[in-house]
Parts: C-alpha cells; sequence; structure tokens
C-alpha cells in the first residue's frame, strides 16, 4: 500500500469517524440548548436593570425577595446565574405539563406564575387550563398576554410572538 493510500485511508477515517464523539457527547443538548435560547430571550426583552430607578428589579428582571441581600450592583454573571436559577424553579414549578414547561416557564417570568396557576380569586389561566387537559393549540392564548395596566402593548406583543416561535415544540 502505497503513501498516497496510507493518507487516503487515514483522512476517510477522519472524516467518517472523527465526528462520533460528538454526535454522543451529550444526549440532552436539545434540551439545553432550548434553555440557553430561553434565557438569551429573556435576556434580550428584559434588559438590565442596574440602576437604583428599577428597584425592587435586579439583574435581568429578578424580584427581590424579602431576606435576599442583593443591589442594583451586580455583575452581568451574576445577573445571568441569578436568572437561570429563576427559570430553572420555573421549569421545576410546570414540570408535569413536560414539553411545554420551559415556554410557560418563560411566559411566568414575566407576567408571574400566579397570573397562569391562579391565586386567591383569581382564577387558573384558559392557557394552562388548555395544556392540563392535552390541547396544544395554544398560539392566540400565549400571544394574549400583552397587555399592561388594560392596554395592549406591541412591543410585548412581539416578546410573545418570538418566545413562541423559538420556543414552542410542534
Amino acid at each position: 500500500m502505497g503513501i498516497r493510500a496510507k493518507l487516503f485511508a487515514a483522512f476517510f477515517a477522519i472524516i467518517c469517524f472523527g465526528s462520533i464523539p460528538l454526535w454522543a457527547e451529550n444526549p440532552v443538548k436539545e434540551k439545553q440548548d432550548r434553555f440557553s435560547l430561553a434565557v438569551e430571550c429573556i435576556k434580550r426583552f428584559e434588559g438590565w436593570h442596574g440602576e437604583k430607578r428599577h428597584w425592587p428589579y435586579v439583574g435581568y428582571g429578578h424580584k427581590v425577595l424579602p431576606g435576599e441581600r442583593l443591589t442594583n450592583d451586580i455583575t452581568k454573571e451574576q445577573g445571568d446565574s441569578i436568572l437561570r436559577a429563576d427559570l430553572r424553579k420555573l421549569c421545576r414549578m410546570f414540570s408535569y405539563l413536560g414539553r411545554d414547561s420551559l415556554i410557560i416557564a418563560v411566559l411566568s417570568y414575566n407576567v408571574g406564575a400566579y397570573r397562569l396557576k391562579g391565586y386567591g380569586k383569581m382564577p387558573k389561566s384558559k392557557l394552562l387550563k388548555k395544556l392540563e387537559a392535552g390541547d396544544r393549540d395554544i398560539y392566540s392564548d400565549f400571544i394574549r398576554y400583552c397587555h399592561y395596566k388594560g392596554k395592549k402593548i406591541p412591543s410585548i406583543e412581539r416578546r410573545r410572538k418570538e418566545e413562541y416561535r423559538l420556543l414552542f415544540l410542534p
């Protein structure tokens, strides 16, 4: 076997078999990628709350709770870490929804979990009732969460459409 044949065989082996570890590297990579996509989407639309006028919100929209020792001068890395922790907590809260837990967690990060789950005299949302019944035709109900103080806000509607486009799995 000549040197060219050996080089060709080595090149062929690298091309064919070199990417196998990449395929088997992380079996849940898609879910992690969707989570990171959700984090980036929240960051883009929430913006940075680093000024005193945003208090009690810090980082990327985290509401400081009683007992938390946070200030407005946290770093972007700390803000990212807090956002990821908050989103993981919301994903666990809605984990019974399966593949829809992430998109509902992102919505509840913005509007509050109580608006979806119901609280006191506030009833459970139509969106959550549909998902719990197995009806996944939620587009119109999802983008309906675009009002602030009774007025429809176009930028929030754009946000909902973008979240749905990026995070809803058919």
